[in-house]
């Protein structure tokens, strides 16, 4: 890699000719885009230079790639394929290099990283997705899904961790997402504040930052616990503190008004997760967690209870008004929670006939029909979106099936558990608050899991894979101050 990087490189006697054949290349490529009516051609020099730059300082790259991820927008393919602009590009194009990195200095780089449980349970987590790929009903959708979660862990877990080691890089990579992610925020609110912020057009303002408003949620949930805890980075009444104190508002504004029901609770779980690291409480907290809910798995199950809480047909319907939602949700009567019954259903029938390979990574959509239940059937269960089974947990345990699901909860409990450990090991009171940013973060993202399914997405899972990376590296930064 240094042979390539200095083959790459220019002598300052070249740059004079280097940035005049860069020059004529602009003008060229905007001539010829103007008068053949392809315009992305203009774009082409700016692509070549981004070529280079990756192989000469992928870590500019790479900041460039989280700055991205507020700003990115979904664009759909045929035959059903969809991909984000410009951050999924960039990932595998940093993740190709990342690779020819490694292969070239693999011997050399510090091997703690990759040693670390966190790493190792992601690796198994990783490999039981390929396996299951191997395995599935429909090989094409599920190499896609391995492909881009192949290109998520290299770039936001592994590269990530390489340049995210200190607390000065944390310090950048908040900075380097913060800027952008309020940018879309306030043009969000803007744009929203034209329909005087009503609950029926909030899905209007999103475009082309966001999805939808579950997404646009998340996003600003996720980093809440983050901008809450950097104000502390700064001295009292500095600037820096006040844009971040002013942010704070600006984000709790902002959450309210996408009128996300998961984004409040899990906001709340985050405050509570707070405490609950404090009192070295997590250990009791997920056990029992996970005990309420196989209780209540169980309680559904026997006797197909389940069937007791079909909703009613003609009285499940959409809601304009959020004091109405609130009040249809409680009463088993909103359309948005009841299709999640609709499919979660199908989704146990779906784990009943393929318990141990499941039917492939991102299959759940292709073959969930036929179990589903007619008594839970909503307006909108024709699914002209194509949209998944809300709830990852579930989605992990239909495509990768049981042995799936056991790895990803082992992932996501130990790292709230090792996470812990982490934080009351830490010496230094920036690595503390560095590891509480992360696992608020994360326990952010699990809570938004339950009734979504986010992590292949860049504006949530790209966070998800980035807390884990910062996380190991504050626990060797432990190891060496011990």
């Amino acid at each position: 890699m240094k042979k390539l990087l200095t083959y790459l490189q220019v002598p300052d006697e070249a740059s004079g000719n280097l940035f005049l054949g860069l020059g004529i290349l602009v003008l060229v490529c905007l001539g010829v885009g103007i008068a053949t009516g392809w315009y992305f051609l203009a774009g082409l020099p700016a692509f070549f230079l981004l070529i280079y730059l990756t192989f000469v300082d992928f870590r500019a790259v790479f900041f460039l790639l989280l700055a991205c991820l507020p700003l990115s927008t979904e664009i759909q393919l045929p035959n059903g394929f969809g991909t984000d602009l410009p951050t999924e590009p960039l990932m595998i194009g940093l993740m190709l290099v990342y690779g020819l990195y490694v292969i070239q200095h693999g011997r050399q780089m510090d091997s703690r990283f990759v040693r670390h449980p966190i790493s190792l349970l992601l690796i198994l987590h990783v490999a039981w997705v390929l396996i299951t790929t191997i395995t599935s009903e429909l090989l094409l959708v599920s190499v896609k899904f391995s492909l881009a979660k192949i290109w998520y862990v290299t770039v936001f877990y592994f590269l990530a961790g390489g340049i995210l080691r200190k607390q000065r890089d944390v310090r950048t990579y908040f900075w380097v997402i913060f800027i952008p992610l309020m940018f879309t925020v306030l043009v969000t609110l803007v744009r929203h504040s034209t329909y005087n912020f009503s609950f029926r057009d909030v899905h209007r303002v999103l475009h082309p930052f966001q999805r939808n408003h579950v997404n646009y949620a998340a996003t600003m949930a996720l980093f809440f616990p983050v901008v809450w805890l950097a104000v502390a980075w700064y001295r009292r009444w500095s600037l820096r503190w006040w844009i971040l104190v002013g942010s704070i508002a600006v984000l709790v504004l902002a959450i309210y008004l996408s009128y996300t029901r998961a984004a409040y609770i899990a906001v709340m779980m985050a405050f509570g997760a707070y405490l609950i690291i404090r009192l070295r409480l997590m250990k009791v907290v997920l056990a029992g967690g996970l005990l309420v809910a196989v209780i209540g798995v169980g309680y559904m199950v026997q006797d197909n209870t389940y069937l007791d809480y079909a909703p009613n047909y003609d009285r499940t319907v959409s809601h304009y008004q959020f004091d109405n939602l609130l009040e249809a949700t409680a009463k088993g009567e909103d359309i948005s929670t009841m299709e999640r019954v609709y499919r979660w259903v199908a989704g146990f029938h779906m784990f009943r006939d393929k318990p141990a390979f499941g039917y492939g990574p991102g299959n759940f959509v292709n073959f969930y029909r036929p179990y589903t239940v007619t008594s839970f059937t909503t307006y909108v269960s024709d699914n002209k979106e194509q949209s998944g089974i809300h709830s990852y947990y579930l989605l992990v345990l239909v495509e990768q099936g049981v042995l799936g699901l056991i790895l990803f909860l082992t992932l996501s409990f130990y790292v709230l558990i090792r996470g812990e450990e982490i934080y009351h090991r830490a010496r230094d009171a920036g690595r503390r608050r560095i590891v509480l940013m992360v696992l608020l973060s994360t326990v952010v993202i699990d809570a938004f899991l339950i009734i979504n399914d986010l992590v292949e997405t860049d504006k949530v899972g790209a966070f998800f894979f980035l807390a884990m990376a910062i996380l190991v590296n504050q626990d060797l930064e432990n190891g060496k101050a011990d």
